[in-house]
């Protein structure tokens, strides 16, 4: 995938989630689904909130688990995933990421994480033997369930930025979106790139906005030619037999989860 060139026409799946058409989000949102469309890519748009999506991952998703039978969530989604009896709504998803060279996200950051609609979209879509499971190796690229899928988180938040910077006082904007770019998106094989923000979402003055969008439009543009975080690999020789860190191997003065990034350049 990543030797074409940015030009060539590439499928983009969007995912949003706002509950109101108006606010910042929806217009982020609309403003990459009509810059990708006009670089010539295919877009679908998941809009959340408008598709009312189910949140929650209950006994409701698996309708042929007997009544009485205890819920395991990861055993019987992997069941229902090889057998195709996943809901309808799931399995749409599902086609949508495999369909997909990369996906959008595009959301407001909430006590720092994503809207729970959202996180329940990834509770629900990225069920066991879809995007993990036996014969599928985390954190190892092609061996992975997902591989070579771009991935750009594009976030809001309420702080200024110099909160999220590397000595803010919510720490950088890349260690709290680390559960999702590392944790799913590397895991499955994704090549996540590094966020884009928007700060101060609360009361963005228009000619921020603007601004916003010009710099929005260059992170698009680069979407399957800028360089993905350069995450280790499980199997590239990194980690023990535990998935540890081995002693010596991250980069001086590197410390907590930088270490799990490989040196750029």
């Amino acid at each position: 995938m990543n030797t074409r060139t940015q030009n060539t026409p590439r499928k983009v799946l969007l995912v949003t989630a706002h509950p109101e058409s108006r606010s910042l989000t929806a217009s982020l949102s609309a403003f990459a689904a009509d810059h990708l469309r006009a670089a010539g890519h295919e877009v679908r748009v998941s809009d959340l909130y408008a598709m009312k999506w189910k949140a929650t991952v209950d006994a409701d998703d698996f309708p042929d688990l007997a009544g009485d039978e205890r819920l395991a969530v990861m055993a019987e989604s992997g069941r229902a995933t090889e057998e195709g009896r996943l809901t309808a709504d799931v399995a749409a998803e599902q086609e949508k990421v495999r369909w997909a060279d990369a996906i959008v996200f595009q959301f407001p950051v909430w006590w720092f994480g994503p809207p729970a609609i959202l996180k329940g979209w990834f509770d629900r879509v990225f069920t066991a033997g879809f995007a993990y499971g036996p014969g599928l190796v985390p954190y190892s690229g092609a061996a992975s369930a997902l591989p070579g899928r771009r991935v750009l988180l594009s976030v809001t938040a309420g702080a200024r930025g110099t909160a999220f910077s590397d000595r803010g006082i919510h720490g950088s904007i890349a260690d709290v979106l680390h559960p999702l770019q590392h944790g799913l998106f590397a895991f499955t094989g994704m090549e996540p790139l590094d966020p884009f923000a928007v700060y101060g979402a609360n009361a963005l003055p228009v000619e921020h906005f603007e601004e916003a969008k010009l710099a929005y439009a260059a992170r698009l543009d680069g979407l399957f030619t800028d360089e993905p975080v350069p995450y280790r690999l499980l199997s590239g020789g990194d980690y023990d037999h535990d998935m540890r860190l081995l002693p010596g191997v991250e980069d001086p003065g590197t410390s907590s989860l930088d270490r799990h990034v490989r040196a750029r350049g």
